[in-house]
């Protein structure tokens, strides 16, 4: 079992990324960079990570940093959900833990919005305490490695994958060792068809000698995406634009968007939608300024349809303040849009109308 570390702990020396959080043992960092790197991949990842860690260098800075500044930080990484949890996370520690960050798994696995893997990669990376890390990658190489068929989707394989994990964990090196099964499974053991002939445990590998490489790890198949329909009238005056922010228990809260009307149907079929806007602003005169391409925006769990319309008005004082609060255009960039309408508000007719 050891030879095994041993090949990937060689395997690692060789190939591993030089990345800034495997050059510190500060808990917070690396819990910062966990946290980051969760559904986004690294090369994505990196450059928030050099933002979060330059304006909160540590655990203190995050938990008094107000929420707005750190969620427009965030922009553009998505589950946002990820964002607000930080920041709850590090005012816990705060609270409970006199504002030093733990590094021990049990101290860990307590905090909120900390499971089981994250506790076990900040334990093991600055501890060097001896636990398994079992993230995408590993359960991947542990899956091909010994042919492992249990459904890695399920909760009650997790035992089956850990104890394959402990198995193979040397004693005194966990935080080098669980690096390299990391980093193994994100660069050699790859998803879909990994290059095997260049692989050190292809003669031994169950995936590689059975051709299981494309279905090991089992994992259920996922329910196709639902739809949403989105029409977001984009409402200028003067120098000024109407903004409102979410604050309903849905996608992108907190965030803040353009007046938002939904539909069960399609928008990309509709003309400038006038309608829509004399309903939702009855009695204010618009001119149509501009009508969008439909935006496709994929998330986890839905694909959202989007198209915006905009429209100049010459009278703000009768839009009611429920319907949004009026921005100057310059202050847009200090607030926190979706990815979504970021991608609009970079379009050739967002800045045509807004440079007018």
């Amino acid at each position: 079992m050891h030879r095994i570390s041993e090949q990937l702990i060689r395997w690692y020396k060789r190939n591993s990324r030089d990345l800034p959080w495997r050059h510190t043992r500060d808990p917070y960092l690396v819990w910062l960079s966990e946290v980051i790197l969760q559904q986004t991949r690294v090369a994505q990842g990196l450059s928030y990570y050099r933002a979060f860690a330059e304006a909160y260098p540590d655990v203190s800075a995050l938990a008094a940093a107000d929420e707005a500044e750190v969620m427009r930080l965030w922009q553009g990484l998505g589950y946002y959900s990820r964002a607000r949890n930080l920041m709850k996370t590090a005012r816990e520690v705060m609270d409970k833990h006199s504002g030093k960050f733990p590094d021990t798994y049990h101290e860990l696995i307590q905090l909120k919005g900390i499971g089981d893997y994250t506790a076990s990669a900040i334990a093991s990376f600055c501890s060097n305490e001896q636990v398994p890390v079992l993230d995408g990658n590993v359960f991947r190489f542990l899956a091909r490695f010994y042919g492992i068929t249990h459904d890695i989707a399920k909760a009650s394989s997790r035992a089956v994958f850990k104890e394959a994990a402990t198995e193979i964990l040397p004693s005194n090196k966990a935080a080098l060792h669980n690096q390299a099964i990391m980093e193994f499974g994100a660069l050699q053991c790859k998803p879909g068809t990994p290059d095997c002939s260049a692989c050190p445990f292809s003669g031994e590998c169950y995936a590689s000698q059975k051709g299981m490489q494309n279905t090991l790890p089992v994992k259920a198949k996922k329910t196709p995406p639902g739809n949403r329909y989105f029409l977001y009238l984009v409402v200028i005056c003067k120098q000024e634009i109407l903004v409102k922010r979410r604050t309903e228990k849905d996608i992108w809260e907190q965030l803040h968007e353009f007046f938002l009307v939904e539909s069960q149907e399609s928008f990309a079929g509709e003309d400038f939608p006038e309608d829509h806007i004399k309903t939702h602003f009855p009695g204010i005169r618009f001119t149509a300024k501009g009508y969008s391409r439909e935006y496709i925006h994929k998330l986890t769990h839905r694909t959202l349809h989007t198209r915006f319309a905009v429209v100049s008005v010459i009278d703000k004082k009768k839009i009611p303040p429920q319907q949004g609060e009026w921005m100057p255009f310059e202050k847009l960039k200090t607030k926190a849009f979706p990815r979504l309408i970021t991608r609009f508000m970079e379009s050739e007719l967002f800045r045509k109308f807004v440079n007018d």
